[in-house]
């Protein structure tokens, strides 16, 4: 345990529940074991929080909630300026933690605490920008005024695969807001989790406003959520699925939801692009993360024209990427975070090579002295993919450049849209006109033109469709946790 960076003393693996203000273990003994991905090695055991230890958390963020909510904004600002500057501080332990219980090479772990330390100090400043407004009124005796005002407790469940800029995209909003917040980590990865919130208890954020639930059974979790009336908004990063289901129970007691959801990314490239810079961003958005992004773009498609070229550069760029170990400074592409996804990615690639698909790099798994201990497969692309094969239908979550050509933009317009998915998309095109054309007609929450990050703290992050409901980052973030109030005055 001592050999894990901001998790050594008290408060520890075993200690991994923070409830009002105070570390400690479950309600029972139970627990569970925290795996390194690249290696199997178990990193620590943490406490498997029960149904009470949810309870406990509710009445917490409840009883804490009037009076973190009557602070000041420039109050509440504070913490996440004081927040924003020790998570910097502590910056290479966390993306050394990140690396070695989630997987991402250790310079795609520090890149992710930067983007998680950037929600800090951007809803620093939204906490004083919630703004009110006066309605004019047809009666002379009368005035309307409009407060916005903080829902209450939030329940936050977050993913393994971004596992602290997805907790501070949500909790950074909600502390600004006025909101405590108890959160659920994915099991995969916990121990983030952990590291944040001794961030959140440094700064000297009041008890029970930062309240953090270890689980391995996320239905312990949601349903206590579901079944309370204190809790009033549910935030959510996962799969469609699961979002679903969660927008479905939230109903019963007409709870709030954000849902940030899965993605079926299209990647479209023009015949009048440049088929080689194209390519050599397909690549690094493709293989990002092992391909375990929602943005990460599923379906590529190219023009007929110049798809020759691209593939080549595609294949020679994918080949030489070097997989392995995240904590080897070589490594540019690390395992998967188990082995249901290694699954998945046998599966689909039998399934486009059975329909006549032709692979060009990798479609296995990685064997041998360096990988047999973890989840690794061999960056892959595929050609000929049509939409009859389950890559053509399914997020991949995984490292599979999957290319289909195409012959003009209403053919590829139709074929991009043809998806219940709707999160992120991207176009490669030098032409202005076409490329604001066909960003108005792609049903998809975000557009890349040319440019494979189009995401930022202070930019708006969401899907439309099957990819969620609501928006997290920018002015729009902090919106998601407020409640409008009218007031009528006669006077």
């Amino acid at each position: 345990m001592s050999d894990l960076p901001l998790l050594a003393g008290p408060g520890a693996a075993r200690d991994s529940l923070y409830i009002n203000g105070q570390w400690g273990p479950g309600e029972t003994d139970e627990s569970f074991d925290v795996t390194n991905p690249a290696t199997g090695d178990v990193l620590a055991v943490v406490a498997a929080g029960q149904a009470a230890d949810v309870q406990r958390a509710i009445d917490a963020a409840d009883t804490a909630f009037p009076a973190w909510a009557g602070l000041t904004a420039y109050q509440r600002s504070a913490y996440l300026y004081d927040a924003y500057r020790l998570m910097l501080e502590r910056a290479d332990d966390l993306a050394m933690l990140m690396t070695m219980e989630q997987g991402k090479p250790l310079k795609a772990a520090r890149t992710e605490v930067q983007y998680a330390a950037d929600f800090l100090i951007w809803f620093a400043e939204e906490a004083k920008r919630v703004y009110g407004s006066t309605i004019p009124s047809a009666r002379a005796d009368q005035r309307f005024m409009v407060l916005r005002q903080p829902v209450g407790v939030v329940a936050a469940i977050t993913p393994w695969n971004y596992p602290v800029s997805m907790i501070t995209r949500k909790v950074a909003p909600a502390f600004a807001a006025g909101c405590p917040v108890l959160l659920k980590p994915a099991e995969h990865t916990p121990l983030t989790a952990i590291a944040v919130f001794k961030i959140f208890e440094d700064v000297g954020i009041p008890a029970g406003v930062a309240n953090l639930v270890t689980t391995e059974d996320p239905r312990v979790f949601s349903e206590r959520v579901f079944a309370s009336r204190a809790v009033r908004k549910i935030a959510f990063t996962g799969s469609t699925a699961v979002g679903k289901m969660l927008a479905r129970e939230a109903a019963s007691t007409v709870k709030r939801v954000s849902l940030e959801l899965g993605g079926h990314a299209p990647f479209i490239v023009f015949a009048d692009a440049d088929p080689v810079h194209a390519a050599k961003g397909a690549t690094l958005v493709k293989f990002l993360n092992t391909g375990q992004a929602c943005i990460s773009p599923n379906r590529i498609f190219v023009h007929r024209s110049i798809a020759a070229e691209f593939v080549k550069t595609l294949v020679a760029r994918t080949t030489k990427l070097t997989v392995g170990n995240g904590l080897d400074a070589t490594s540019g592409v690390g395992p998967l975070i188990d082995q249901t996804s290694i699954d998945r990615m046998r599966r689909q690639v039998d399934n486009a090579r059975a329909g006549g698909a032709t692979v060009h790099a990798g479609g296995e798994q990685l064997r041998g002295e360096d990988y047999d201990g973890g989840h690794f497969f061999a960056p892959t692309v595929l050609t000929g993919v049509t939409p009859e094969m389950d890559i053509y239908r399914e997020e991949t979550f995984g490292p599979i450049a999957a290319v289909t050509v195409f012959d003009d933009e209403a053919e590829v317009i139709a074929m991009a849209n043809d998806t219940d998915y709707g999160l992120a998309s991207y176009v490669y095109t030098r032409d202005l006109a076409r490329a604001l054309r066909v960003s108005e007609q792609l049903r998809f929450g975000m557009v890349g033109i040319n440019d494979i990050n189009p995401t930022s703290a202070a930019a708006p992050f969401g899907g439309v469709k099957e990819s969620g409901l609501g928006r997290e980052g920018a002015a729009e973030g902090i919106g998601e946790y407020l409640d409008t109030k009218l007031i009528g005055l006669s006077i």
